[in-house]
């Protein structure tokens, strides 16, 4: 089967997975599982081989689309290794499976890291926050369920605002927001409890890659005494870096940045635009999960716990499939 038929709903996901209409690491891991889901289901390959051959052209379709985003291979990687048996009918069964069981524990995951990231604020808390994360978010609408207080600081997160959406939905949960541009951070730090970031990927080191400028704000606030939490459910950790890989940092288009006609006036320039930053681990002070609180360098505990000491690629093609 060299040419698998993929499902429109694997096209539709990977295209919205790459251009950030489906983001954040939750719901990207959650929507393709989905994908793979709907594909086991409307696949028509007549043989067990050929189904197996379908499902991991769609894998690896949606593999491609944000290297950076460790919940995306994670989510694949799930579902791939429980697709097991003799027939086109249990190999679809287990797909199904395991893609519902994926996105029923992401569902209680969120519930569960919230519960532990909002025993670390009080009562009239003051918080900051970079980007959007709907980890970092569950810490504060748990606490304020709770009944505390908070207070927050959204950094508006160049070049795509996404601190538009947080403080939106910060507002909706009864928070007063304070938006600021990001070069201000360190201005308010000394007003700031907490600074609660979330995670694209956890490295085994401890280390915490997450949209540009989280390094940065890091240091400022380890400089201002101001601890940080990085919340991230246990589909952000990066297997892959227990080998010694190191993580990719995603290159997004530069019209995210300048328009081409302002690019144009200006002249000859290269415009990098990195979505991405590594913040060394003796920045971050907590790692917050579904699993608990841990210290940066316990991740790689749990992180071979979860994943053991090797990690496979079940996406990649099969030595049959590269010789036909």
């Amino acid at each position: 089967m060299s040419n698998p038929q993929l499902h429109p709903d694997i096209e539709e996901t990977a295209a919205k997975i790459a251009s950030m209409e489906i983001r954040g690491a939750a719901t990207i891991a959650a929507a393709a599982a989905t994908a793979l889901r709907t594909q086991a289901i409307e696949c028509t390959a007549a043989t067990p081989q050929d189904f197996e051959s379908t499902l991991r052209a769609a894998a690896r379709r949606l593999h491609t689309t944000r290297p950076t985003a460790v919940s995306l291979p994670n989510a694949l990687r799930y579902v791939l290794r429980r697709m097991a048996g003799e027939t086109v009918g249990t190999l679809r069964a287990g797909v199904i499976n395991a893609a519902d069981e994926f996105v029923d524990r992401l569902d209680r995951a969120q519930a569960d890291l919230g519960a532990v990231g909002a025993n670390r604020l009080r009562d009239g808390d003051t918080v900051m926050t970079h980007c959007h994360s709907t980890d970092a978010l569950a810490c504060i609408e748990t606490a304020v369920d709770q009944g505390k207080s908070i207070s927050a600081i959204v950094k508006e997160t160049r070049p795509r605002n996404q601190g538009h959406i947080t403080a939106r939905e910060l507002r909706e949960m009864g928070v007063d927001v304070t938006l600021i541009v990001d070069s201000a951070a360190r201005r308010y730090l000394n007003a700031v409890d907490h600074v609660i970031v979330g995670a694209d990927s956890i490295a085994a080191d401890g280390s915490v890659i997450n949209k540009i400028g989280t390094s940065g704000l890091a240091v400022n606030a380890r400089d201002r005494g101001t601890p940080v939490m990085a919340a991230a459910q246990t589909i952000k950790l990066h297997p892959d870096t227990l080998t010694g890989h190191t993580v990719e940092i995603e290159m997004r288009d530069e019209r995210e940045v300048i328009d081409s006609e302002t690019r144009d006036s200006i002249g000859d320039i290269t415009v990098d635009n990195p979505a991405f930053d590594v913040t060394p681990p003796r920045y971050v002070d907590a790692i917050i999960t579904e699993r608990g609180q841990f210290p940066p360098e316990s991740i790689v505990t749990l992180m071979r716990e979860l994943f053991g000491e090797s990690v496979d690629e079940p996406w990649e093609e099969s030595k049959r499939e590269k010789d036909v």
